[in-house]
């Protein structure tokens, strides 16, 4: 448990957050109806809640609050901008250790990782954090990433929004830690450019076929471990 609250300190908000793309929310400029059944069907604690789009977000929503107002038949636009809670913001390259300290501060759980420009970069949980301290705890270390799903030939199946770190500590994969944080941004560095679906790449040795692109990302690739070529040694 120390080693991995110590290991806190070496990472950054960025490593475990969950990239825009990724983001759900709830957008107000929908019809009312849809946005009703999106508010029920949303599976988080909290949601994001924004306007047309997350680069004009209005802030967040607990379900309890909203299934008080729904239940007691108050639910009604004004009454759903009235449970909006302020977002809360967290600026990039914020150490985890420090941002643990940071939610328990402001009594909040959950944050939009922000750039310098105020961009919206991606979002992180308290149990996101959490999860970093017990994950070491679960009985199988490859429960902890489901972003990943090995195949019978002995490839894997990985999401391009999987964390680089993530994959090298649960699995060993040799992969460069040191530029993008997600399976997709590596792509695009090899790459530098959009692949296309069947897209062959080595990325450290290791041989990727990209699978499936979506918004201009690539969401699905294929990577075959025990293929990664060594180097040779020499006299």
């Amino acid at each position: 448990m120390l080693l991995a609250i110590l290991d806190l300190e070496k990472a950054t908000v960025e490593d475990i957050m969950i990239p825009r793309q990724e983001i759900d929310g709830i957008d107000l400029e929908e019809p009312w109806d849809e946005l009703v059944e999106d508010l029920l069907e949303m599976p988080y604690t909290q949601a994001l809640v924004y306007r047309g789009s997350i680069d004009h977000v209005v802030g967040f929503i607990h379900a309890r609050h909203l299934m008080q107002a729904l239940m007691a038949g108050e639910l009604t636009p004004d009454k759903l901008e009235s449970l909006i809670q302020e977002p809360y913001y967290i600026p990039e390259g914020t150490p985890l250790n420090t941002q643990l300290l940071n939610f328990q501060k402001a009594k909040r759980r959950v944050g939009l990782v922000v750039d310098e420009y105020g961009d919206v970069l991606g979002l992180v949980t308290m149990s996101d954090l959490l999860e970093q301290i017990v994950g070491e705890f679960t009985s199988d270390p490859t429960d902890r990433i489901s972003d990943v799903i090995p195949q019978e030939d002995g490839s894997y199946l990985v999401s391009g929004g999987a964390n680089v770190r993530d994959l090298v500590k649960t699995f060993g994969w040799e992969l460069p830690t040191d530029g993008p944080r997600t399976f997709n941004g590596l792509i695009l560095e090899q790459l530098e450019s959009i692949p296309e679906p069947g897209t062959s790449l080595l990325i450290n040795g290791y041989p990727v076929e990209v699978l499936q692109i979506q918004d201009n990302a690539v969401k699905t690739a294929k990577l075959i471990p025990q293929q990664r070529r060594l180097p040779e040694e020499t006299d």
